[in-house]
């Protein structure tokens, strides 16, 4: 019954939001805070998010097909694929449930048990408006940006590392990267940041929209709400998958 409750408190809140889009003049302040805050502030989180995993790929990948039976660009095509179709979107996001997602919950909480969102309704606030929306939006938007920056960096990442550790040259690290190459997989990955910054930034508005108990509430608050985003961001990941793929 709790699990319930809670579907039908997140379905409530979700279409009172849908409501609230007209009401730009409410949020639209608090719409540019949050695309400094989930956007521009998580940018360098990203990149050594984007780096490293790209990095990190080109070596294993390289360790593994340590073999004369494939071309060394073959690496890059591995590493570029890889990076564009899952990795950038699906480890940026589980970065950003923990730092967009851990903050917004916390925000939120706390005025909940402060009283701060009972103050704003009591003088004709529509607090969803003012308070959930911005967020919501703010993820929606920023978070295709961050996959892209994360995406490039990682094939960056992965050309530094492969020519640094003598595994292959920039040129055949590109050459492999550009062979099977598809337009349809950077769509792909954007699609899927579109919807993680949308679980991420719902879930986590929600849990603190709905919080409660003082401190200790705000806390478990936050914890459902990075633990539960991490989740459904995998279980996102593979309905996408298996219906566009």
């Amino acid at each position: 019954m709790e699990a319930l409750k809670q579907l039908g408190q997140y379905t409530l809140l979700l279409y009172q939001a849908l409501r609230s889009v007209t009401e730009f003049s409410t949020y639209r302040e608090n719409l540019f805070n949050e695309f400094v805050k989930i956007g521009y502030q998580s940018i360098p989180i990203i990149i050594l998010v984007g780096v490293f995993t790209g990095a990190v790929l080109t070596l294993q990948t390289a360790y593994q097909l340590d073999t004369d039976l494939y071309p060394a660009y073959i690496v890059g095509s591995i590493v570029a694929q890889s990076v564009i179709i899952e990795l950038a979107a699906v480890i940026s996001g589980l970065v950003l449930a923990g730092k967009v997602g851990a903050r917004i919950s916390t925000e939120l909480g706390t005025m909940r048990v402060s009283e701060q969102i009972d103050a704003l309704e009591s003088m004709g606030f529509n607090s969803v408006a003012f308070l959930v929306l911005p967020r919501i939006f703010a993820g929606v938007l920023m978070f295709p940006v961050l996959y892209i920056i994360a995406s490039t960096l990682g094939i960056i990442g992965g050309v530094v590392a492969g020519a640094a550790d003598g595994i292959l040259p920039a040129a055949e690290f590109m050459k492999g990267g550009r062979l099977f190459f598809f337009p349809e997989d950077v769509v792909f990955g954007i699609l899927k940041s579109f919807v993680f910054g949308f679980v991420i930034t719902s879930i986590s508005c929600f849990k603190g929209y709905f919080a409660y108990g003082g401190a200790e509430g705000v806390g478990n608050a936050t914890t459902q709400a990075t633990v539960l985003s991490c989740i459904y961001i995998l279980l996102a990941d593979f309905v996408l998958a298996a219906i566009l793929l």
